[in-house]
């Protein structure tokens, strides 16, 4: 057996039918819904995080991405992990490959949960490493893309954990700030609660006082949620 075959026995192995239809239902997989046509084999993240540590290091990068073009939702999520262990252990080179790899296959990383395990640790570090690459976020930014668009403003988290630079975010969430997708308007409150968190609250408040009248209620409402319940209720009135 090859190495992507080992890995793909072991993860059918796992498969839990009951909770796969759990998992169908809570990732939203129903025509119309925003991950329609997904299918699940019912394995839970830590299970995938334990087969992950048995293999990330044997895989090839071209077993890799077999394994993230994969029609199941948890071969696609291991291949992620994997990236980014990769990415965190790899070289100068190895690392251009694996954001290379990921930006090429973004098409298949389709559910929220898959753009969120890995995006800031390979994507928003290798472009915080290469600043002459920050164009490519706001060309994701862009994207008639669900995903390229979450991918763009979960990114810049790693200039707000790591590098305590709010600039990145602050632009991505203006560019998307009337995005009138849910899984935008949510990310966009997080990741500028994380600015408020881990940097500063005034950017936060300067940010949301200028841009009150043209932001979704949802992100508003992400973005404050740390706030003592009275400054919340203040802010959700305007009253700044």
């Amino acid at each position: 057996m090859t190495d992507l075959t080992k890995i793909q026995a072991e993860i059918t192995s796992n498969a839990n039918p009951e909770k796969a239809a759990i998992l169908q239902r809570f990732f939203k997989t129903g025509a119309g819904q925003y991950g329609e046509g997904d299918q699940f084999l019912g394995l839970v993240v830590p299970i995938c995080r334990k087969i992950t540590g048995k293999y990330y290091k044997d895989l090839s990068l071209s077993a890799i991405e077999e394994l993230l073009h994969s029609p199941w939702h948890e071969e696609r999520q291991i291949a992620l992990f994997v990236l980014v262990l990769r990415f965190d252990k790899a070289d100068a080179d190895k690392q251009k490959q694996i954001f290379d790899l990921f930006l090429d296959n973004t098409k298949y990383i389709n559910n929220w949960d898959l753009v969120d395990c890995n995006t800031p640790r390979v994507v928003g570090r290798y472009i915080y490493e290469h600043q002459q690459l920050l164009p490519i976020l706001d060309e994701l930014a862009g994207s008639k893309s669900l995903w390229e668009r979450r991918i763009a403003i979960l990114s810049t988290m790693y200039f707000t954990v790591i590098g305590g630079d709010p600039t990145p975010t602050l632009r991505i969430v203006e560019k998307l700030l009337t995005d009138e997708h849910d899984l935008i308007q949510k990310a966009n409150g997080w990741m500028l609660r994380e600015i408020g968190k881990r940097i500063d609250t005034v950017i936060l408040v300067d940010f949301l006082r200028n841009n009150y009248e043209h932001m979704p209620r949802t992100t508003l409402r992400y973005a404050i949620e740390k706030f003592e319940p009275s400054v919340r209720a203040r802010y959700l009135k305007g009253n700044f």
